[in-house]
């Protein structure tokens, strides 16, 4: 089976922006491109805690600020919906993005990818796992047989826990690889489902035993084991995805020339070891809009899977719907 043919087979799941919070908080005065840009908020998704974030983030901000010649300031926020909006609005100018938050931005809040993580090991790509308490009685089984087997076979009998909606290890890629090709809607398979909203949530609900599985990326993991090597010793990994596009860097396509080319310079040629060793990454490469295209055509093919299986729609209807999704595959070059 081809790779488009195994994509037109695929669907999505219904995702729901929660943004009237940060709708309420964000200036609706767009940065005219013209005007004098005095800082630059930088949108941080806050994988883990504030208080961990703020020590890997303050020294890389302030090297950008230097390169830059304005302040950068670290714009935390706890929902991948929330720097989106932010962008949108304008109150985020840039943003370090995952690749599902990314193609969100791109469409509603004017973001451009310009450049992509490279990983401390020299890949453009990272993985999301599947994991559970190595004290729970689950574990060693759903190791032996596979844990995303293990999963779909006992999701009745289990708890389980996504990131939140927006995020593309902790939701889209394993929602796709383990639920959607295989027919199951999570929603109606566990025994409870909940979104604990970050990377370090989820693991620490694992953790703590508070449910059985969890999603998260080895990021995050490896996070985890500088920050709270406790809990991280208690998590034992039973699944892991196809390698994920590392994550883009972007900026909103109407700041200043000069500033893009400014911001473009300091992340294609930093190099601080020190400064980027935290982040579990070794520097940045220039990239652009389509490095994420799978990421778009995973979506897509959910999509297509999703309206295979309503039984509210005619025939006619899901034809007309597949052909139209089908149109967007073709249009994604």
């Amino acid at each position: 089976m081809n790779r488009r043919t195994f994509i037109q087979q695929a669907s999505l799941f219904t995702i729901t922006l929660a943004s009237s919070k940060i709708l309420s908080a964000c200036n609706s005065n767009v940065n005219d491109s013209n005007a004098a840009i005095k800082e630059i908020n930088f949108g941080v998704l806050s994988t883990e805690s504030q208080d961990n974030q703020k020590p890997i983030w303050e020294p890389f901000a302030a090297a950008m600020s230097q390169e830059v010649g304005i302040p950068i300031k670290p714009f935390y926020v706890t929902q991948y919906a929330a720097v989106i909006e932010a962008m949108r609005f304008g109150k985020v100018q840039a943003a370090w993005l995952g690749g599902k938050s990314y193609i969100e931005a791109a469409r509603v809040a004017n973001a451009e990818a310009f450049a992509q993580v490279v990983s401390a090991d020299g890949t453009r790509g990272y993985y999301s796992h599947l994991i559970a308490n190595k004290d729970n009685p689950i574990t060693a089984e759903a190791k032996a047989v596979g844990g995303d087997k293990y999963v779909i076979q006992n999701a009745a009998k289990l708890t389980f826990a996504f990131n939140e909606p927006n995020s593309t290890s902790g939701f889209l890629v394993p929602s796709y690889y383990i639920f959607t090709k295989n027919n199951i809607e999570p929603k109606k398979a566990f025994k409870r489902l909940i979104f604990a909203g970050n990377h370090e949530a989820c693991a620490l609900a694992v953790a703590n035993k508070q449910v059985d599985v969890a999603t998260v990326s080895n990021e995050a993991l490896n996070r985890l084991e500088r920050t709270n090597p406790t809990a991280r010793k208690k998590i034992e990994i039973i699944w892991q995805s196809p390698l994920i596009p590392s994550d883009p860097i972007v900026y909103r396509q109407d700041l200043p020339a000069d500033i893009k080319k400014r911001l473009q310079n300091f992340f294609y040629n930093y190099k601080d070891a020190k400064v980027l060793t935290p982040f579990e990454i070794s520097g940045f490469v220039p990239a652009e809009d389509k490095n994420w295209h799978t990421i778009r055509e995973l979506e897509i093919a959910k999509k297509i899977q999703e309206t295979q299986a309503k039984e509210n729609l005619s025939a006619q209807e899901k034809q007309q719907k597949i052909a139209e999704l089908n149109q967007q595959l073709k249009e994604i070059e």
